[in-house]
């Protein structure tokens, strides 16, 4: 009977969720909800000297605001509990000792000084990769080495020790990865990782192969810096006599720099100007806070979309997706082996579609946040016209503001400067007569505006464009912006005039 899927997101509460690992989630959910499975958050906090309390909180906030939630883990329970490391210590334990046992792992009682001394002298040996490994272990202080009679001394006295996996010396391991293939590494180029540590927490290594066996993990989809890694998982699989149900493998490609030269990294995004953590995060050592995806006013919907084709592609030219496309067409086969840009133009690219297919309220309830930010009061009519008039302006939320605040914020000092040769005799001539033609007037349309700005150029003996710039300067104090006549329709004739007023008593 084939078995329900089950994938696992396992991040580290070390710090920040980088947007790679909220790629990674992304694919083991999409993945899970296809084939109808079960989608499970675990926290891998084995680490203790890095752990940050709230890292946890930071990352089930960053999965909820993209929509993706677990069915099972750390904050929901489930047949498996408990999902945080840590908490499962003792089961550990029991494993690694079964390992010890069966001639798969054996105690090493090396101080660090010791280590350091084996490095050095292997690096004076010119090998090239000094470890601790099936020649090497032979020099050093483990339960291969010295006599049984002393082991068992240094257990009962409580000597420090770790558990190391024995990793055979001429064997090739073999694994197929759905992305990648067949990956096989020799034995030879191995070293006997660490299983336990002298604190008694184990490794990431024997942690999450016992983990993904007990939550009956299938398919184990994770960043390819893991993939040197699962060779030793692979013989771990098979040492504890779970071969047959060992999960599927299949390793991301990097997420890479703009310019595709190296793997993308939190200072790639502070120097470059953009976010690479979805949320915002505070640095208390540094005591500096920085932006995410979601505070730089990134869409989630946009974002999810942007990152499913980092690596993933439909196999044809769509690049919009819902997530309930993204749930239907999603495959790991259709995954590439190279590296992806982090292209975050693409990024924009996607926020502004996604962004214009929101509903005029919800365009609108942009716009009064900030209004209500400033204190600004204006009727549901006016905050819908304005953001009709500057949505082909804006990439995200803040934009809406951003491209209409002189609209709400009658202009009271106007920089002389910044309209430069544009403020011309011609234009006061225009502008004088204009303003009071629209003092008395309530309500203008746009093209009732155009007309009459045109007419009254005209009559001068003035070409209309030749004065549109001022114009424009008269009634924002700006010299770009969106649609001129749009603008002054929804100001009204009243406000206009007496903007243009203010403008010619500041400019004369």
């Amino acid at each position: 009977m084939e078995r329900e899927v089950r994938v696992r997101f396992a991040p580290s509460p070390t710090g920040a969720l980088h947007i790679g690992g909220l790629r990674t989630a992304l694919f083991n959910y999409l993945l899970a909800k296809q084939k109808g499975g079960k989608f499970i958050l675990r926290i891998e906090d084995t680490d203790q000297t890095r752990f940050v309390g709230f890292a946890e909180e930071y990352i089930k906030e960053s999965l909820a605001w993209l929509g993706i939630s677990p069915d099972e883990g750390v904050f929901e329970g489930g047949p498996h509990a408990p999902y945080r490391q840590s908490e499962r210590k003792i089961m550990y334990k029991q494993y690694a000792m079964q390992l010890v046992e069966s001639g798969h792992a054996y105690y090493a009682f090396d101080t660090s000084e010791e280590l350091e001394e084996m490095r050095a002298r292997l690096t004076a040996a010119r090998v090239v990769s000094p470890q601790y490994n099936s020649i090497s272990r032979m020099q050093m202080k483990n339960s291969l080495t010295l006599p049984e009679d002393e082991v068992t001394a240094k257990l009962a006295a409580g000597e420090p020790y770790v558990i190391r996996l024995k990793v055979p010396r001429k064997e090739e391991v073999r694994l197929n990865d759905i992305i990648r293939g067949w990956v096989m590494v020799h034995t030879a180029t191995l070293d006997d990782k660490v299983l336990m540590k002298s604190d008694g927490m184990p490794t990431y290594h024997l942690a999450n192969v016992v983990d993904d066996h007990l939550m009956e993990i299938t398919h184990v989809i994770r960043g390819e810096e893991w993939l040197p890694s699962a060779p030793t998982h692979v013989l771990l699989y098979r040492y504890l006599g779970w071969e047959e149900t060992m999960p599927r493998f299949a390793h991301l490609p990097l997420l890479l720099k703009p310019d595709g030269n190296g793997k993308l990294s939190k200072r790639d995004g502070e120097n470059g100007g953009y976010p690479v953590f979805p949320l915002e995060w505070k640095e208390l050592e540094e005591g500096r806070t920085i932006m995410g995806f979601r505070e730089e006013g990134y869409l989630p919907e946009a974002l999810m979309n942007f990152l499913v084709l980092l690596g993933w592609s439909p196999g044809d030219n769509r690049e919009l997706f819902t997530k309930e496309e993204l749930v239907q067409e999603f495959s790991l086969e259709r995954i590439g082996q190279a590296g992806t840009k982090f292209d975050i133009a693409k990024a924009k690219w996607f926020n502004r579609h996604y962004l214009l297919q929101k509903s005029e309220a919800e365009q609108a309830a942009f716009l009064q946040v900030d209004l209500d930010k400033h204190g600004i009061t204006a009727s549901a009519e006016t905050i819908t016209q304005v953001c009709a008039l500057v949505k082909d302006r804006v990439n995200f939320p803040a934009d809406f503001w951003a491209e209409s605040h002189f609209i709400f914020q009658t202009p009271t000092a106007y920089d002389k400067e910044l309209i430069g040769t544009k403020w011309t005799d011609e234009a006061v001539q225009v502008f004088t007569i204009l303003a009071t033609k629209w003092e008395t007037i309530e309500t203008l349309t746009v093209e009732e505006a155009k007309h009459q700005a045109h007419e009254v150029a005209e009559g001068l003996g003035i070409k209309p464009g030749k004065v549109m710039g001022a114009l424009r300067f008269a009634i924002t104090a700006a010299t770009q912006g969106p649609d001129l006549m749009g603008m002054i329709s929804i100001l009204g004739g009243k406000e206009s005039a007496a903007r243009i007023k203010t403008a010619l008593a500041q400019l004369a």
